[in-house]
């Protein structure tokens, strides 16, 4: 049996920097956030994520979670 352990968690916000004149793609820049506690929730991240935001010259395009799990034999 499998057993995964969430070890890691990083917040990154995705802010629009403009549109690709040739192609109208939005160009897109990342900042992130590390060490975010493993037992954060999605509420908590979408609201301080969205406080984050409100600071930034960029709009917010997307807000991302990633997650590391460690997995092992159990």
């Amino acid at each position: 049996m499998a057993i995964a352990d969430l070890t890691k968690s990083s917040l990154q916000l995705v802010l629009q920097d403009g549109t690709d004149s040739e192609s109208g793609s939005p160009i897109l820049k990342n900042k992130s956030f590390n060490n975010v506690k493993t037992s954060a929730t999605a509420e908590q991240l979408l609201t301080i994520a969205t406080a984050f935001a409100s600071l930034q010259e960029r709009p917010l395009h997307t807000i991302n979670r990633r997650d590391t799990t460690d997995i092992r034999e159990g």
